[in-house]
């Protein structure tokens, strides 16, 4: 878990983030730390605050992560959950139907009774955190090539992971920090009896549109309210944080805690350069691609609006974040700002005869990327550059649920007959009951809409790759994708829970004599999929070596608190700031933020810059609006209210 002032990669973050004055000049104390290790000593002196453990622990655990992605927080003690819309879209799609577009019309349950179970949202809330850097390194030795540093490394991370499942009953989760220069393991309690208690009409939620999108102050009823169960009655929660219906006041400081995205800002030039020149413009394709896809069949029929809404609104929002990823590693000030950064570091190094040898780590990463980005067209077809450890992100060459299925059951067969430490992450035992959530989900699905989905994929592959391509005429098998799409879906009985959950208790065998259409497919593209991802799995190991020691390096010259990002002449952030809109769904494990900004409230438009200068995401901004945890003018009976609510 981190303190984060803005979003940070693959943790659970603590935020803060500080505005002294009007002028976007005057930003201070902006940065990231854990949970577990606050900034004690800056808050004492500039805020006269000094959070207690107990107070800590109880917003760590009023904090809520949801797997479809995004943050939350419990807000009573009988089970509910608030979160954004947008973070709730993805149940309420997968609860409508026909008669029925939760989504768009919204839903409110009078009673208990009338709560909707979710098909396969799950809540997390992190209950512990134990640094295990130290174990997680010892199983690289030295004189072990890249492949077998791979190995350890995960076999270890999977050691751990089983061994404090099997002693806590908690999911445990292993989390990369710093892009290897720490692990940590995070024991999370999980939920998955969720269900829908309230949400507004879309219009109500969304209100202001595509241009109010990802601004602030932001006019409009951006909600969704859960509720969890255990036992099939509401949970009993400790630690809930308390609604307050004033608001902030002018000056206040205010906490924000969740489960951020990331942020790249400790990345190398060189591999900031790849993304910039490569990765980013690969990525605003594919989602380009998808959202021309889905506004079409979205204006063919309101039920065809209906059915693509969710998926069309995160392509956006992913269009729309990635391209503002772009815009800023393409700003000559931003990258003088990285470029001058990086060369400070370096210099420093230089300098340090205990870290001198530490500068190689810098050309082992450039190459290494060199070695992703000759892979990456294969790779990302087959599998995805956006990697998740969780859950599932589908390769581009064959969108939809079905071939989703497909794959999961092929390789949570295949991986179920290793030992649990050479698998791949998500057919780990630590990972098993959050797989089998989404494996047999009774999400609907729609004949039309996967055909759709997979003859464009199928179409995408094929103008990648050449038509004569192989690979590409063995997908295809001599038909065109439209024909080959059809087959597929109307071929396939993967649309029955009751088929998956019978396949997966049975070996590989007995699923290659189902013939199945698309589970013959995804045994198809298995190998070469295999192949591509070990190319990439080797090259990362080389990086995380060489990141960790970059950090050991930076966290001894700079200290801990190194994670911080200045403003640029116009206010913006000069970095990479992540949004934790849903739309990353099923992203790795993320830390949990806890922010805390001290801001005027007159002037809208300071404001909102003074936010986003902050680095706070627009998640963290909509929830610091509604719920103020800790007022610095009330420290006593504010923290007080905090930790015993």
């Amino acid at each position: 878990m981190v303190i984060n002032f803005i979003s940070r990669p693959k943790l659970r973050v603590f935020a803060i983030a500080c505005a002294t004055s009007f002028a976007a000049s005057a930003f201070a104390d902006e940065g990231m730390w854990l949970f577990d290790t606050p900034p004690l000593k800056q808050l004492k002196e500039k805020y006269q605050f000094e959070p207690t453990p107990q107070w800590l622990e109880h917003l760590q655990k009023a904090s809520v992560r949801f797997n479809s992605g995004g943050s939350g927080s419990f807000v009573s003690a009988n089970g509910l959950v608030i979160t954004n819309h947008h973070v709730g879209a993805d149940t309420l799609q997968k609860m409508g139907d026909a008669q029925h577009n939760y989504l768009r019309d919204g839903f409110y349950a009078k009673t208990q009774a009338d709560e909707i179970k979710s098909s396969d949202l799950e809540l997390n809330v992190l209950m512990s955190i134990e640094d295990v850097t130290a174990r997680v390194n010892a199983a690289v030795k030295p004189g072990m090539t890249s492949d077998q540093a791979s190995g350890a490394r995960n076999a270890v991370i999977a050691a751990i992971e089983k061994e404090s499942k099997e002693k806590t009953g908690l999911r445990s989760d292993v989390v990369t920090l710093y892009q290897g220069g720490a692990y940590h393991l995070y024991r999370y309690k999980r939920y998955d009896d969720v269900r829908l208690v309230f949400a507004p009409e879309q219009q109500m939620a969304f209100f202001g549109g595509d241009p109010d999108n990802f601004e602030y102050p932001r006019y409009d009823l951006d909600v969704c309210i859960f509720r969890v169960y255990e036992n099939g009655q509401p949970a009993k929660i400790d630690n809930f944080l308390k609604w307050n219906v004033h608001g902030p006041t002018d000056g206040e400081l205010t906490f924000v805690s969740g489960s951020p995205g990331k942020t790249d800002r400790q990345l190398t030039l060189d591999e900031l350069a790849d993304t910039r020149d490569r990765y980013l413009p690969y990525v605003l394709r594919m989602f380009n691609r998808r959202e021309v896809l889905e506004l079409a069949y979205s204006a063919r029929s309101f039920e065809n609006a209906r059915k693509a809404r969710d998926d069309l609104f995160g392509d956006q929002n992913n269009r729309k974040r990635y391209d503002g990823y772009l815009a800023g590693l393409l700003d000559p000030q931003i990258w003088s700002a990285l470029n001058a950064r990086e060369q400070k570091l370096r210099d420093a190094i230089v300098r340090d005869p205990k870290f001198k040898s530490t500068i190689s780590d810098y050309d082992r990463i450039k190459r290494a990327q060199a070695e992703i980005a000759k892979n990456a067209p294969l790779y990302n077809y087959l599998e995805q550059e956006r990697p998740v450890t969780i859950g599932y992100r589908g390769p581009r060459a064959l969108s939809g649920n079905l071939f989703k299925y497909a794959r999961l059951l092929t390789r949570s067969i295949d991986e179920r007959v290793k030992p649990n430490g050479e698998r791949v992450p998500q057919f780990r035992d630590s990972a098993r009951e959050s797989l089998e959530l989404e494996l047999f989900s009774a999400e609907p699905i729609y004949d039309d809409y996967e055909v759709l989905r997979l003859t464009d994929s199928l179409t995408d592959f094929a103008s990648q790759f050449g038509a004569d391509n192989p690979l590409v005429q063995k997908v295809l098998t001599g038909k065109a994708p439209h024909a080959r799409a059809v087959e597929l879906v109307s071929g396939t009985k993967l649309k029955d829970v009751a088929v998956r959950k019978d396949l997966y208790h049975k070996d590989a065998a007995a699923l290659q004599a189902a013939h199945d259409p698309m589970l013959d497919l995804a045994r198809l593209i298995d190998g070469p999929a295999r192949e591509a991802r070990k190319i990439y799995d080797a090259q990362e190991e080389i990086k995380k070596e060489a990141y960790a020691e970059i950090a050991k390096a930076r966290f001894a010259i700079e200290g801990m608190a190194v994670i911080r990002m200045q403003p640029s002449r116009s206010g913006s952030p000069t970095g990479l700031c992540a949004d934790t809109n849903r739309m990353e769904s099923k992203s790795r494990p993320s830390p949990i933020s806890l922010g805390y900004i001290n801001v005027p409230t007159s002037t809208t438009t300071n404001r909102r810059s003074i936010c986003r200068s902050a680095g706070l995401t627009r998640r963290q901004i909509s929830i610091w609006r509604h719920i103020s945890i800790l007022s610095p003018t009330q420290t006593s009976s504010a923290a007080t209210a905090a930790a015993r609510s």
